[in-house]
């Protein structure tokens, strides 16, 4: 989990630049974003989960972009976007979960086993919330925070209840689809479920 740390802050150091970014880091190291699982029961439901998941989501984003054009990619996306939009897309998840306890049988006797639960303080819904979130600290650009917004793809509240807004998103700005399918990858490709 240190290393997940130490290796999120380096990346975000290094292409991170704009005003309010090192607030915003101080803001993430001062909240539970560095231990916090990445869900309760689907991909890395396990401490320091969320900040895991963040760089594999950065790292599959990036090998995607330059799959996609090439080692010169500069003049389709910055280094800088592609950091914001990899390491930040679930700020939405900070201080969200909280351990809770159940009962369970263990070998004939009921003991109580810890689990992640959802507490959420700002019901702001998904993408949405970590475009909210990164603005109150840093600008982010019309595609940050499209490609932030719709990272879910068809997975969001919003289009399972009908929008086809992500589509549009999708043809419009094409790092979002890229970014969307980066966050697939690293959720169902690079990480598991813990029991």
């Amino acid at each position: 989990m240190e290393n997940s740390k130490e290796q999120f802050i380096e990346i975000y150091n290094k292409y991170i630049k704009r005003d309010g970014a090192s607030k915003l880091l101080d803001w993430l190291i001062s909240t539970d974003f560095f231990v916090a699982p990445a869900s309760t029961r689907f991909h890395s439901n396990i401490e320091g989960g969320l900040c895991a998941h963040s760089i594999n989501a950065y790292n599959r984003f990036r090998k995607l972009i330059v799959s996609e054009y090439g080692e010169d990619f500069s003049s389709v996306i910055s280094e800088e976007s592609i950091a914001i939009i990899g390491l930040l897309h679930d700020v939405c998840k900070v201080n969200y979960y909280e351990v809770d306890y159940r009962n369970v049988k263990v070998d004939g006797t009921w003991t109580q086993k810890p689990y992640y639960k959802v507490n959420d303080d700002l019901p702001y819904g998904h993408g949405e919330k970590s475009v909210y979130i990164i603005n109150g600290f840093l600008r982010l650009t019309r595609e940050e925070a499209i490609a932030i917004n719709w990272h879910s793809g068809g997975f969001d509240m919003r289009v399972m209840g009908g929008s086809l807004a992500f589509s549009d998103a999708f043809y419009k700005y094409p790092a979002s689809v890229l970014f969307h399918i980066a966050d697939m990858q690293a959720t169902y490709l690079d990480e598991k479920v813990y029991n």
